[in-house]
């Protein structure tokens, strides 16, 4: 019996999307270029960048969801491209490399 695996792989994407755009923002905010707006005093910036990274990851896997739903997929590309994503968020979350800005 041949299942169908393209909702999971839609929110494997979109996890990994998510987390490359919540790095991009850090990596943005740091250098200068996009500045994420206060949406709560007590936490600053990181309030907009974590609402705005949010937004995007609901929407990425929307989108994918609706294009991959019942679909059968080989998850070799879906997970390497996760792997890429998530490795390149996380690598904007570490502070050694907003040192190089």
């Amino acid at each position: 019996m041949v299942r169908n695996n393209g909702e999971a792989m839609a929110a494997i994407v979109a996890a990994a999307i998510g987390t490359f755009v919540m790095g991009l923002f850090v990596v943005l905010g740091e250098a200068g270029i996009y500045s994420a707006p206060a949406l709560s005093t007590g936490a600053g910036g990181v309030s907009g960048r974590t609402t705005f990274a949010i937004a995007i990851w609901l929407a990425a896997w929307a989108l994918l969801h609706r294009i991959w739903r019942g679909r059968q997929m080989t998850p070799c590309v879906p997970f390497g491209v996760a792997i890429v994503l998530i490795l390149l968020g996380l690598t904007g979350l570490f502070p050694p490399v907003w040192a190089l800005l």
